[in-house]
């Protein structure tokens, strides 16, 4: 099972950008698919975007299409979620994912989590 380390968060304003960095270790990276949650304060955690293990297909959560990147390394065994145009609303806790199959994303159940990095867009 991959262990994941979130990193790349921070207290930025309206309309920056922002990149989260995703470290993998313990496993074949390239074997796994990997996503990205998050969970606002009162809210419950739900699904960014994922991709697939090559890399080969991308997916995105309606409320962040055209301004959020999904990508991967794995070479550098990292995923990277880049973050363009940043609204108040984006403001979450961001967790990355992983597991060896697509589907337990859409159920949001993914095997692998990391602890998570906080994102806070100011107005």
């Amino acid at each position: 099972q991959v262990q994941l380390v979130e990193s790349g968060g921070g207290l930025v304003q309206a309309g920056d950008s922002l990149r989260l960095s995703c470290a993998a270790s313990g496993d074949t990276f390239s074997d796994y698919a990997m996503g990205w949650f998050r969970q606002a304060p009162g809210k419950e955690r739900e699904f960014v975007a994922l991709i697939r293990g090559s890399g080969s297909a991308t997916y995105y959560a309606d409320s962040v299409k055209g301004r959020f990147t999904i990508s991967r390394d794995n070479a550098k065994n990292t995923g990277y979620l880049q973050l363009n145009s940043l609204e108040p609303d984006d403001t979450a806790f961001y967790y990355c994912a992983g597991d060896l199959w697509v589907p337990p994303f859409a159920s949001g159940t993914p095997r692998s989590w990391g602890q998570g990095t906080q994102v806070t867009v100011s107005s």
